[in-house]
């Protein structure tokens, strides 16, 4: 997908060092009392993410992940974000091929269908909770007697600064 040249930038939901610093606690709290391990790549790419507050590409992040601007061995990020995912702290977004914290940090992560809103005029994204028993796919997949573990929704459109700016 191709985003189309925008008249204006938004600031994405960026957190500031005291909220990454609670969350990345909260998450390493979490694993280790299900018996999971919060590896260094785990943590550092979990960080990554938290202080983009916006999606960021597989390959960004392995640019970016040293500390003094080396970058990561591809299979270094990719096991960690597939095990942060799995977790239920980081979604993907298949249609703009990246990666994106989620906004719902708190102890029912898990709980949800990850909605997400990608604008096609600026790229901005909002994720938008969607309880997983409220969804019509949901209770389908219980009809014949599947158990949904995740869902991503992608909804493509134009957010209400591009659209007053039109």
């Amino acid at each position: 997908m191709t985003v189309a040249p925008c008249h204006h930038e938004h600031s994405g939901n960026a957190r500031g060092a005291p909220e990454v610093a609670r969350i990345l606690a909260a998450v390493e709290a979490s694993c280790t009392s299900q018996g999971e391990r919060m590896t260094a790549p785990r943590r550092r790419v979990l960080e990554l993410l938290l202080a983009a507050g916006e999606p960021v590409k597989a390959y960004d992040l392995i640019a970016r992940y040293g500390a003094n601007g080396e970058a990561a061995k591809p299979p270094t990020v990719y096991r960690a974000l597939e095990f942060l995912e799995r977790w239920g702290v980081v979604h993907r977004i298949a249609s703009i091929s990246a990666y994106v914290a989620c906004s719902a940090q708190d102890d029912d992560v898990k709980a949800h269908a990850a909605a997400f809103l990608i604008c096609d005029c600026c790229g901005s994204t909002a994720e938008v909770a969607v309880p997983l028993g409220d969804l019509a796919l949901d209770k389908a997949a219980l009809a014949v007697g599947y158990d949904i573990s995740r869902t991503t929704i992608e909804g493509h459109g134009k957010c209400a600064h591009c659209r007053e700016a039109a």
